[in-house]
């Protein structure tokens, strides 16, 4: 298996009980998330070496969100301690006709404050084959921009295939500023992924589809697959596709372009949705796998959708299934019988 590096913010998560509204919660539900750390975990679960590099707050709230990670057998060695406070969100689970709503409390927590010196860099990519990251960790603070461009130079002059989520958060920043922030560290990633929003706020490429509407036809994508693929240079460019019928319904797909052919996965009919946060993460590492495990692109890209379609029934950031079960849902078994 492989060695994959991956650098973000782990925050912990309160969310309303049972799908009820925040303001009419007396007790929260409590677990620790966060894109790059849920990537880790996905990938610790298939058989990788994964690592996780952050900072935390030097106080047992830190200590126990590394915890959390330590028991996904993801390796937290490199994570620096420090700073104020580890960063929060509520969670507010939608259902039926009503939306999932997300509340940050996360300014000045302690992966914002972070600088180059406070990790050792050079031993964590070590033997890496793939470094991972995202644009929520740009998008917390100018020294987060230093942070993740440092260390994408870095790991491009060891040869180390980089990947990022592109994950535009409107509620972080404004598409003007992840424009400005996002589009010169693409010279530096192999593997882009991003939704038709993400593409758009983040990189100035809008396809032609309606999501909303449910018009998810691949064709719409493929123009502007191309286009990225030819500006940047990626290897791959790889994006889901959400149909949201309601909170409770989706259909889920997607694609993947190698710079030659365009792949589209199977369709999955979602419902119930137990819970959808971290669904994008566990594709990312699902297709992270993939394109590690499989000569087979399609079959890479499969993987990816699979595994993510399992995200979406469990409960809290983490992905928690094995190859196996993503591999028997890939391969046709859908029926959710008891396995004795």
């Amino acid at each position: 298996m492989a060695k994959v590096v991956t650098l973000g913010e782990i925050m912990l998560r309160l969310s309303s009980p049972d799908h009820s509204r925040l303001v009419q919660s007396k007790q929260f539900d409590v677990c620790y998330g966060g894109g790059e750390a849920n990537v880790a975990v996905s990938l610790a679960h298939y058989g990788h070496d994964a690592y996780f590099i952050s900072k935390v707050p030097n106080n047992e709230i830190g200590e126990s969100a590394l915890s959390a990670l330590r028991a996904e057998n993801v390796n937290v060695d490199f994570v620096a301690r420090g700073g104020d406070r580890l960063g929060i969100y509520f969670l507010e689970s939608g259902s039926s006709m009503r939306p999932s709503k997300v509340i940050y409390d996360r300014a000045n927590s302690a992966i914002s404050t972070a600088k180059l010196s406070d990790f050792q860099i050079l031993k964590a990519l070590k033997g890496a084959d793939v470094f991972h990251f995202s644009g929520i960790t740009p998008a917390l603070s100018n020294k987060a921009v230093m942070l993740v461009r440092k260390i994408c130079k870095m790991a491009k002059q060891k040869g180390i295939l980089v990947s990022c989520d592109l994950n535009f958060r409107k509620k972080l920043w404004t598409k003007e500023q992840a424009r400005k922030i996002m589009v010169p560290l693409m010279e530096y990633v192999d593997i882009c992924i991003g939704n038709e929003e993400d593409a758009d706020n983040c990189l100035g490429f809008r396809p032609n589809a309606d999501i909303t509407a449910g018009k998810t036809d691949a064709e719409g994508y493929k123009r502007i697959f191309m286009e990225m693929a030819k500006k940047f240079k990626f290897k791959y460019v790889a994006t889901t596709l959400r149909e949201s019928y309601s909170a409770s319904h989706n259909g889920w797909k997607a694609l993947l372009y190698d710079g030659k052919t365009f792949y589209e996965s199977k369709h999955y009919d979602i419902s119930p949705i137990v819970d959808r946060v971290g669904a994008g993460d566990s594709f990312s590492a699902g297709l992270i796998h993939g394109l590690l495990t499989y000569k087979d692109k399609q079959k890479a890209l499969e993987f990816a959708t699979a595994a993510s379609a399992l995200k979406h029934t469990i409960p809290g950031d983490f992905n928690q299934v094995s190859i196996q079960e993503v591999e028997a849902l890939m391969n046709g078994d859908c029926s959710g019988r008891v396995a004795r």
